[in-house]
């Protein structure tokens, strides 16, 4: 497994764990709303599919601007929310390694 899959894996791990503990006193259907794509794009990306990758790259913009709404307008929840920010750009960043090598490795 490669250092990207294991960054990009960590950070879905993250958000499943942050949105279960977070969202679990809101009931089960929001708790699957929020945990079921990274949830899901962890156990895809597990199996060495690649378009998942690209899918969860795409999602982390939205967990991250998630993140930025609840931390500005919820201060009783801005802990939960940086977190999530950090494992947004966590995602985000295992998504992308293999493109930025591929464009600004060695050749």
């Amino acid at each position: 497994m490669s250092f990207s899959t294991r960054v990009l894996l960590a950070g879905l791990f993250g958000l499943v764990a942050l949105y279960v503990s977070w969202f679990l006193h809101k009931g089960w259907p929001t708790v699957a709303w929020f945990a079921g794509p990274p949830l899901l794009l962890a156990a895809l990306n597990w199996r060495g599919a690649q378009k998942p990758a690209f899918w969860a790259g795409l999602f982390a913009l939205g967990w991250f601007s998630h993140g930025v709404m609840v931390a500005w307008s919820h201060p009783e929840e801005r802990q939960l929310a940086l977190i999530e920010i950090v494992l947004a750009l966590l995602v985000f960043t295992g998504a992308t390694i293999p493109g930025m090598r591929a464009r600004f490795g060695k050749r």
